[in-house]
């Protein structure tokens, strides 16, 4: 499920993740919150299920203060979690891994694919 405690979650995991980046410009980077979109239509499970992605707006950089659009793609382990109501903590991959999450500094946007 979409919820406030898994955004805060993916946060952190975020900003432990931005420590290890192959990509030296963002290890200074952090997150600060990660929001939910206002209208829950937005992560109907329809609308995940038919797009298999969300936009979410995450909060980033060496303040952990500048909007990024977050592009939330969701592999099959995560639409049949989301599907069945349960947690989407499991999805997201290890810290170490550097292969699952793009950050364009350029266009503020950043790109997570969950398994």
């Amino acid at each position: 499920m979409l919820t406030q405690e898994f955004c805060s979650f993916l946060e952190y995991h975020l900003s432990n993740c931005f420590k290890n980046a192959n990509d030296e410009s963002i290890r200074s980077f952090w997150c600060d919150g990660i929001a939910l979109p206002s209208d829950e239509g937005d992560y109907s499970l329809k609308k995940i299920n038919d797009k298999r992605e969300i936009v979410l707006t995450a909060y980033l950089g060496p303040d952990g203060q500048q909007p990024y659009t977050l592009l939330m793609k969701f592999g099959n382990k995560a639409l049949s979690r989301y599907a069945n109501g349960l947690d989407l903590k499991e999805c997201i991959p290890a810290s170490e891994a550097n292969d699952w999450y793009f950050v364009d500094k350029i266009n503020k946007q950043i790109v997570i694919q969950l398994n």
